[in-house]
């Protein structure tokens, strides 16, 4: 969503700047944009595709790297049934549009129910309690962080993310904003992470208290009658069963777990209903922990019931110019529970499982085992828990195909590695980030360099495999050609779907001359992008339940608050517990290959508190053992008062040695995979995501 000024001198991208006349960054720039270049002229990248034999990495012609991949996945698909191959999608496709409209034909094409992306290790709570409150899981809520006057963000660190389901453009000048209106920033996260450098005050919490944090203030704002009624009750049902739910939650009870003082808990809730406008914003920390389902429902009521819900300031929706909400709801549905895992009976969300069920799903004998899989820009080694033990799981795979720029922790395994083009080479659009932005926006941008000969975009990879994975489902031998020639002339352009949605969309043409409106013509024909406004009230537009109403208290997740009850009364043993952490220079586990963004000092040492340091044993620029249930990792040590007490925190996305081959960079870059230590039998009740928060550890000096 940054706007990016590119200098090309003959050919050759010469630098990389923020563009000062882009409608919505203002030439905002993080270090991953000028590192673009970098990863544009990385020798590791690969320009074609390549298939695995026992010699090394072979270069392939397009046809044929298609058909291999196809027919490779199609032999498994008919020994085995369509559900023994799957899908694993990773987050780096939020970044390309030919990605997110490649992705439903070719898992269409597969037709396996076993689809697995990284919301169960994200967003999946947060998108989860939009559905039962709004009745829609694309009714995806944002905080009016340009008006808002009172921010109350929990376990999210924009200064590092730029906003996560939040794109800001520059999240230091809009957070800047709200103390320059004479507005309050307040943080609560059990790291002292770069936001709270920004924040009005910032406050510790034990990890997997949130939930029973703002059950507290809800407590207080029910007992105090500072809830709004008035505003709140005219669209909202269920306003007495939260009541009752919140009674159990004086801050005099929830205080002593969660590590905040009972008179900071009653303040911030008088604050927050007193303050002119408010909302209240948590992500990926809270989504993670064992609570995070119920937090996100709860940090949804708590802008409800003060009347800060879908007003200017508060908690509002975007009106995108390119709706993608329509294609996901037909490809992917808008559902929960129609199908489950095969081992565990983990429930499907949206059209897919938790990828914490990947592993297990593939080492477990019987019918329905997954057999094959093709990822497409996943890195699941080193995303998922239990990704340390899957190399020998893929490794035992009949078939894998993988559409990646590297050969990296996972697609070493792939039988063929399809590569799309650079995205300097390619067009782009943002359709996830505009739908989840602090303003509505249009901004298309051009391929900045010629196309290398033969390379394809992600679409047209995804369209290219699905149209053979089809046709050698319809028929076979020269029957099948005819079948692949006329699918492929049949599937659209991805600029065509592009304007498509632009021209039916809220701001578009809608394909009338007389009428004024979008296209993509004039989309591009605005290289700085549109200004379509701020959010506006959406009214009853988005909230698709039943009877109109914000569904206050869903049954299924007031259904699972009693185990936050009984985690608040639960015997502390001392036992540190584990968190994650992001880096600014770092995006997860796939931009390490990148020098520029590398460089400078170690950023995957182990954070310790210097009580606990001392406790253990170890000692600032030591090595030490990290143990959980399931793992051990060795780590550098850096005490340091930014955890609190209790709190050890590894970044994630580290643990690149074994790929030091194909990414002679990020297998230079030390840090463990924080996944040897994460449990993947321990997950949320509801919905199965993975808890990646909270991990009990012990720390031991290495050696």
């Amino acid at each position: 969503m940054c706007g990016l000024a590119v200098n090309v001198d003959d050919g050759r991208v010469k630098d990389i700047r923020g563009d000062k006349d882009d409608v919505f960054s203002h030439g905002h720039l993080c270090p991953k944009g000028p590192a673009l270049r970098d990863l544009h002229d990385d020798p590791d990248r690969l320009r074609g595709p390549v298939r695995r034999t026992v010699r090394g990495w072979e270069p392939l012609a397009w046809s044929d790297a298609l058909d291999l991949a196809a027919d490779r996945l199609d032999a498994v698909r008919r020994r085995h049934g369509p559900d023994s191959v799957a899908m694993y999608v990773g987050n780096p496709v939020a970044h390309s549009y030919a990605a997110l409209l490649g992705i439903p034909i070719l898992q269409a094409a597969i037709g396996s129910k076993n689809h697995f992306d990284t919301n169960s290790q994200d967003g999946n709570p947060k998108i989860f309690a939009c559905m039962q409150m709004y009745g829609d899981g694309l009714s995806i809520t944002i905080p009016d962080v340009d008006r808002t006057h009172y921010l109350l963000m929990l376990g999210a660190n924009p200064a590092a993310s730029n906003g996560s389901t939040l794109s800001m453009g520059d999240a230091r000048a809009r957070l800047r904003g709200v103390r320059e209106r004479g507005g309050r920033i307040v943080l609560i996260d059990p790291r002292r992470t770069e936001t709270a450098d920004w924040s009005d005050e910032h406050h510790f919490i034990r990890p997997g208290g949130d939930a029973a944090l703002v059950l507290a203030l809800l407590h207080v704002l029910f007992k105090e009658r500072l809830v709004d009624r008035g505003r709140a009750a005219s669209g909202a049902e269920g306003m007495g069963e939260l009541a009752a739910c919140a009674d159990g939650f004086p801050p005099e009870r929830v205080a002593p777990a969660t590590g905040l003082e009972v008179e900071t808990i009653v303040r911030i809730a008088r604050e927050f209903a007193g303050a002119r406008t408010a909302v209240a914003y948590c992500r990926v920390g809270v989504c993670q922990s064992e609570h995070g389902l119920v937090a996100s429902w709860l940090v949804e009521a708590l802008n409800v019931v003060t009347g800060n819900f879908d007003r200017p300031g508060g908690m509002m929706f975007t009106r995108p110019a390119a709706d993608i909400g329509p294609i996901a709801r037909v490809a992917l549905g808008n559902h929960y529970g129609r199908w489950r895992t095969r081992v565990r009976g983990l429930p499907e969300f949206i059209g897919s499982f938790p990828s914490g069920a990947l592993l297990e799903e593939m080492t477990t004998p019987g019918e329905g085992q997954i057999r094959a899989l093709l990822t497409l820009a996943g890195n699941p080694v080193l995303s998922i828990p239990g990704g340390a033990r899957l190399p020998g799981a893929l490794a035992k795979l009949d078939a894998m195909v993988s559409i990646d720029f590297y050969a990296n922790e996972t697609t070493r395994h792939a039988d063929v590695i399809l590569p799309p083009a650079s995205p300097l080479e390619t067009s782009h659009y943002d359709l996830l980030f505009h739908a989840v932005a602090v303003r509505n926006t249009v901004h298309y941008s051009e391929p900045v360099l010629p196309r290398s000969p033969g390379a394809k975009d992600d679409y047209a990879i995804a369209t290219g495999l699905a149209t053979r994975l089809a046709a050698r489902r319809l028929g076979r031998g020269a029957v099948r050609r005819v079948v692949e020639g006329t699918l492929e002339k049949l599937v659209p352009s991805c600029d065509w779907v592009l304007d498509t949605l632009l021209r039916t969309g809220a701001y578009g043409d809608h394909y009338l001359a007389s009428r004024e409106g979008l296209s993509l013509e004039k989309v591009r024909a605005s290289p700085h992008g549109i200004d379509l406004g701020p959010l506006e009230p959406m009214g009853r537009a988005r909230v698709r339940t039943p009877r109109g109403l914000v569904n206050l208290c869903p049954k299924v997740l007031l259904a699972d608050v009693p185990r936050v009850a009984r985690w608040l009364d639960a015997r502390r043993t001392g036992e540190l517990v584990l968190v994650g952490r992001r880096h600014l220079r770092s995006n997860n586990s796939w931009m390490h290959n990148l020098r520029s963004l590398v460089k400078g000092p170690d950023r995957s040492a182990l954070y310790i508190h210097p009580g606990d340091a001392e406790r253990s044993g170890v000692k600032d620029g030591g090595m030490c053992r990290v143990t959980s249930r399931v793992g051990e990792a060795r780590a550098r040590v850096s005490v340091s008062d930014q955890v609190m007490p209790g709190v050890v925190s590894l970044p994630h996305g580290y643990g690149h040695a074994e790929a030091a081959e194909t990414l002679r960079v990020a297998g230079a870059v030390a840090g463990p995979n924080i996944n040897a230590l994460t449990d993947e039998s321990w997950v949320e009740p509801i919905l199965g995501n993975s808890i990646l928060t909270g991990i009990p550890v012990r720390v031991a000096p290495d050696g």
